[in-house]
């Protein structure tokens, strides 16, 4: 799945000569949290978010530090910090520097750039040209959607234990070679031994997403690799 799947065709979008103000009430409008900032020539300028409005004038809320800071800090990120906060232009407030995407870009890739960059939202661009937007929005819609799609039920005992073993085998963090599994009537038992009890919930959420599951019962004892101190889980937890 790419960008082109799952982005906002209809951008809203505000002109980096406008104001502050105008570009507030905008997004409290249409109920978003960003705008990707386009000049009179449709070219991509900046972004604005909700974080541009966190330390405004308005409310008081510029940074205030004490002398010897800012003069540590330079005469020139104290300014850029005046202009952000003082700003009445668009243009004055926004992030200039905007990470985007193509429409053919992967899902995975789009997630691990908001990861990396810390933002919400990427602007798909298209011949230079802004064509859509991916949010964090968009990609929950894409996971709802992509869940109705049921996967078929496995059709025995038998085949859903193959499944969870093979699902077990794959994962790096899984214990393939302590775990084992038994499956009767659609209730899953997980055996075995773990190292670190974040293994055991994991363990829990692979068996429960295998169509046919029930219940899942929990008998894995951890053993704290350090100490050697064995934990056994309590009274055979159960999840549905």
């Amino acid at each position: 799945m790419n960008a082109e799947h799952v982005m906002t065709r209809d951008v809203i979008s505000i002109d980096p000569d406008a104001t502050v103000l105008q570009a507030a009430r905008l997004m409290l409008q249409h109920h978003i949290s960003g705008l990707p900032v386009i000049d009179k020539d449709g070219n991509l300028v900046g972004v604005l978010s909700e974080g541009d409005f966190l330390r405004r004038r308005e409310t008081k809320t510029e940074r205030r530090r004490s002398r010897w800071l800012e003069f540590l800090m330079g005469p020139g990120r104290i300014a850029a910090e005046y202009s952000h906060s003082h700003g009445s232009k668009v243009s004055e407030v926004m992030t200039p520097e905007v990470q985007t995407v193509d429409e053919v870009t992967p899902i995975e890739d789009i997630v691990d750039l908001m990861e990396r960059r810390r933002i919400k939202r990427v602007p798909v661009v298209c011949g230079g040209q802004v064509v859509g937007i991916v949010t964090r929005s968009n990609l929950m819609h894409a996971m709802v959607s992509l869940a109705r799609v049921a996967q078929p039920a496995a059709k025995d005992d038998a085949a859903i234990r193959e499944r969870l073993l093979a699902e077990i085998q794959k994962e790096q963090w899984a214990p393939a070679a302590t775990a084992n599994v038994v499956v009767h009537d659609g209730v899953v038992e997980l055996w075995g031994v773990i190292v670190d009890e974040r293994q055991r919930e994991a363990l829990k959420v692979a068996a429960e997403n295998i169509p046919g599951v029930k219940v899942v019962i929990d008998h894995l004892v951890w053993i704290e690799p350090t100490t050697g101190l064995t934990i056994e889980p309590s009274d055979a937890a159960l999840t549905h």
